[in-house]
């Protein structure tokens, strides 16, 4: 549906390098990095808002890249949903009718299914102006859609909504995504709402793509050191392999499968440490014994850090846990963590 080849956007302060990316027809596709990592750079391109140095963009077959944006077939959402404050809601929906070919009957359809699927119809007449930012980005999402795109861009959609409206609008692109099976291209910086919307994930850093797949192998099973990190897998160190056994420092750990060839590094998440006081513990493998360093207080969960001689290493665990634990720095604790749990890159 679109495919984005060896795409290379020159800035003053920032490049785009050989960027290649493909997504399917109907695929919701998410783009996940920090911070200037070249996200809305991407999204920009292939909405033709930023000149192409290099590479080549396609739209159903059809190569867009020099094509002037409104006839690309694009939709965009922004961040901070970047309607017209002279219009009206309804003037904002309808904004772009007036440069789409669709027949009167087929706009108005579009428009009536957007106002009720997205419960604008008691704002149709109100300023954006005054609108909560759940109903700015409602209404964006409709001005984007009424046009029927052929790809929906969404650009941080939910990072400038407070959460109960974040997780409104998060479900309502769920929902809207099932039910008009429209290709949509999303950047963002937050893995949580990347693992519930997306279809497949493309993680990027530094202008250039570091790893792409579902969000099952992104999370669970990933290729390089940022990505690890950066999707959470903080427990991360070089190792020494052979066969099944890696070695840190005086840690053996016996890893469920051997690595390959190439991984200098073992890897596991937070939420996979099993602690426990010091003592016999059954059934439970890769013992890490050490003391705790310091407590990060989260909601309903707190990461402990641990340090032992040859690692420091940290493990999320309940607020009840902790408390049932009497946790504090400076405790004695042991970690355990199942072989089948252990990452090898």
């Amino acid at each position: 549906m679109i495919r984005i080849e060896n795409l290379t956007v020159r800035l003053p302060d920032f490049t785009l390098n050989k960027v290649s990316l493909h997504a399917a027809t109907g695929e919701f596709f998410v783009l996940l990095g920090p911070t200037g990592a070249g996200k809305t750079v991407l999204l920009e391109s292939v909405a033709g808002l930023l000149p192409v140095a290099r590479g080549s963009i396609h739209l159903k077959g059809r190569e867009v890249t020099r094509l002037a944006p409104e006839r690309r077939g694009i939709g965009i959402v922004y961040q901070d949903s970047a309607l017209f404050p002279h219009l009206t809601v309804r003037e904002n929906i309808q904004y772009g009718l007036r440069y789409c070919r669709a027949e009167r009957p087929r706009s108005e359809r579009q428009f009536a299914y957007l106002v009720k699927a997205l419960g604008l119809e008691g704002l149709l007449h109100r300023s954006v102006v005054n609108l909560s930012g759940g109903e700015k980005q409602r209404a964006a999402l409709a001005r984007a859609l009424v046009v029927e795109p052929d790809l929906l861009l969404l650009d941080e959609p939910l990072s400038a909504l407070d959460p109960n409206f974040r997780e409104e609008i998060r479900d309502l692109l769920k929902t809207l995504h099932a039910n008009t099976g429209i290709t949509v291209l999303m950047v963002t910086h937050d893995f949580a709402e990347a693992r519930y919307l997306a279809d497949r994930i493309a993680i990027i850093n530094g202008g250039r793509i570091e790893q792409t797949g579902s969000a099952e192998a992104i999370f669970m099973r990933p290729a390089t050191p940022f990505t690890a990190r950066f999707v959470g897998m903080h427990n991360l160190f070089e190792a020494c392999f052979e066969g099944r056994q890696a070695t840190i420092g005086a840690h053996r750990f016996q890893l469920g499968h051997p690595p390959e060839t190439r991984h200098r590094y073992l890897a596991f998440r937070p939420e996979d440490v099993h602690l426990h006081p010091p003592g016999p513990v059954d059934g439970l493998a890769n013992p890490m014994a050490g003391t705790v360093r310091s407590l990060a207080h989260q909601g309903m969960f707190s990461e402990v850090t641990v340090h032992t001689p040859a690692l420091d290493y940290r493990a999320l665990l309940t607020a009840a846990t902790v408390f049932q634990m009497r946790l504090s720095p400076g405790d004695p604790v042991v970690g355990f963590i199942a072989p089948e749990a252990l990452h090898t890159l």
